[in-house]
Parts: structure tokens; C-alpha cells; sequence
């Protein structure tokens, strides 16, 4: 099992949630946050000044797959998110030791 975490533009969530929707990934957490990459932020002019923009707002979507869904997983993501233009986002894949659902009891596999 793995965590599949993906930094997206958040414009890009409802195309993202439907192309995983697709592939059969029904679960996912969704987290509202702020950073930055390569671009180290941006200069917007707001009002006739013009000031620095450091952390851009962003989408953290973090899904709990089986291993062999992995590549599937990240192809979905990549395709719906991708706009071409910098600051499309990173996707991280995190091994994932053990999952329970706290229902049913049930663990692992079972539990995604």
C-alpha cells in the first residue's frame, strides 16, 4: 500500500477528484495549503503598488491506494492537473505500513 500526495493548482481539484473517480480511487483528503517551488512565489500590483507573493495557494490531495495502483494513480493526476505552465505541482509517493478502518475493524487492503 501507498500514499499518493499530490500539490496541485486549486483550480484543478474537481478534474483531478473525477479523473481518480475514474480509475477507482473513492477516497481521498483533500488539505488547503500555501508554498512554493522553483518559482519562490511571484510579484503581483495590487492598487498601483506592487509587492511580493511568497507562497502561492495550493491544493494537497493525499489518496491511499494498493501498490499496483500506484502508476495508475499518478497517471490520473498528472493528466488532469497538468496545465502546462510552471507551478502545476509535485506528486510524492509514501509507502504505507499499516491502515485500519475504524467501522468495520478491517486492515489493510481491506481498509482502503
Amino acid at each position: 500500500m501507498k500514499i499518493v500526495m499530490a500539490i496541485i493548482k486549486p483550480f484543478k481539484l474537481e478534474e483531478v477528484r473525477d479523473a481518480l473517480t475514474a480509475i477507482g480511487v473513492h477516497g481521498l483528503t483533500v488539505t488547503e495549503v500555501k508554498g512554493y517551488g522553483r518559482q519562490k512565489g511571484h510579484t503581483e500590483i495590487y492598487r498601483g503598488a506592487e509587492y511580493a507573493v511568497s507562497f502561492l495557494p495550493k491544493i494537497k490531495i493525499e489518496v491511499a491506494v494498493a501498490s499496483e495502483q500506484v502508476d495508475k494513480t499518478i497517471d490520473a493526476i498528472t493528466s488532469a492537473a497538468k496545465t502546462g505552465q510552471i507551478g502545476d505541482g509535485k506528486i510524492f509517493v509514501i509507502g504505507l505500513d499499516h491502515a485500519v478502518r475504524i467501522r468495520t475493524g478491517e486492515a489493510d487492503a481491506a481498509a482502503l
